[in-house]
């Protein structure tokens, strides 16, 4: 570790297992960090108890955004719940948009077309790709790397061009619905992607030469936010965040869906499980994104439905049963619980985000001992997503 705390200066544990820290001492101070997206994408506060400017305690609160996404399913038809769903993420919106269409059809018996699996795949392809480059501009400007996040802000505002062709808008798609897509590609968009991949490529070529091999970024980050391989079962912790501690955990390959058992690649797996490391993980991942968006572009159909007939959406009433759809996103495993009663409405709807682990329990065991200095940099290195707390 590059930043080693004097652990000597830290309170007691109480008999109930509480620090006992007295604020009267004037020993201890008490911060606040947010919840004006603190070094994430949304709004979430960490209650900061420092010891000079080392950390002693940290407990994050929620509740700023007030969204509630879950209930409000409850009281809405099976497809008024799509412009719901897509808000649970604003950065890769499409994810909630597949689990959910794909637990409705399960319980639905809907059949969905093998051009839609392919067009499907490519959009979350797409939207994985777009969470990287935000989350990249966030980790190099939280070190003060600020012309990283005009780069990479402007290779994911030529792909948000690609799926406002597609879809009609830049950030709420709602493009994947019950039995396909909402349509299929126009005309050119084969070509006009490959563009914007080749944009990728060299910005990508960028960032590894100016962020990753930058002296200062390497000091601030080599060593710096450590997690325990054995962390990773115990906090369930998953995507790059397990694969940059050596856990090869990754749902495209553990439990293939869609078309990804069609397609060649392997999971971007590192050891060092520090912020430079999980960093260099999602770099490598958005590369390997690029190829298996070619591989999608040069594999899939050239004709065939886009979408499963359908009985009356706005009266339709799927079976009563149950089912849990999962999949990988680009901060993990991404997973819809979905119960339904035989009604028009959805019983009980549960969505499993990594935000809720990666940014409660993990980030409260892992900010004890850190430098007020590397904070945001570790909370930037978690990846996390406040709505997916306040579902």
């Amino acid at each position: 570790m590059n930043y080693q705390p004097d652990r000597s200066k830290y309170p007691a544990k109480k008999a109930d297992g509480t620090l006992d820290i007295d604020l009267t001492s004037g020993k201890y101070l008490k911060l606040w960090h947010g919840p004006n997206h603190p070094g994430i994408t949304g709004n979430m506060s960490v209650e900061l108890t420092v010891c000079g400017d080392e950390v002693v305690e940290g407990k994050v609160h929620v509740g700023y955004l007030h969204r509630g996404f879950e209930k409000l399913m409850e009281r809405r038809s099976f497809i008024q719940c799509f412009p719901i769903v897509c808000r649970i993420c604003v950065p890769e919106p499409d994810f909630n948009e597949y689990c959910y269409a794909a637990a409705i059809e399960e319980l639905s018996g809907v059949v969905v077309p093998e051009r839609a699996h392919w067009i499907r795949t490519m959009i979350l392809e797409m939207g994985r790709i777009n969470s990287y480059l935000m989350y990249l501009g966030g980790q190099a400007g939280a070190l003060g790397q600020g012309v990283i996040g005009q780069w990479t802000t402007y290779v994911r505002d030529l792909m948000l061009d690609r799926f406002e062709e597609l879809t009609g808008a830049r950030i709420y798609h709602m493009f994947i619905l019950p039995g396909g897509v909402r349509d299929d590609l126009p005309e050119g968009f084969k070509e006009r992607l490959e563009a914007t991949l080749k944009e990728v490529d060299a910005v990508l070529k960028d960032v590894n030469d100016v962020m990753f091999k930058n002296a200062v970024f390497k000091r601030r980050s080599i060593g710096v936010g450590y997690i325990d391989p054995a962390w990773v079962d115990e906090y369930g912790i998953t995507g790059p965040n397990a694969r940059a501690a050596g856990v090869a955990k990754d749902v495209r390959k553990d439990q293939p869906y869609l078309v990804y058992d069609q397609l060649d690649f392997e999971p971007v797996v590192d050891h060092g499980s520090d912020i430079y490391t999980r960093a260099d993980v999602r770099r490598r991942d958005v590369a390997m994104s690029v190829d298996l968006l070619r591989q999608i572009l040069a594999k899939m159909p050239n004709e065939g439905p886009v979408m499963a007939k359908l009985p009356n959406v706005l009266h339709w009433q799927i079976p009563r049963g149950e089912t849990y759809i999962r999949g990988e996103c680009s901060r993990g495993e991404y997973g819809f619980y979905l119960v339904t009663d035989g009604s028009r409405f959805p019983r009980r709807v549960n969505v499993r985000g990594p935000s809720y682990t990666h940014a409660m329990t993990l980030l409260e065991r892992m900010i004890v001992n850190t430098n007020i200095s590397d904070i945001a940099a570790l909370m930037v290195s978690l990846h996390t997503y406040p709505p997916e707390i306040e579902r």
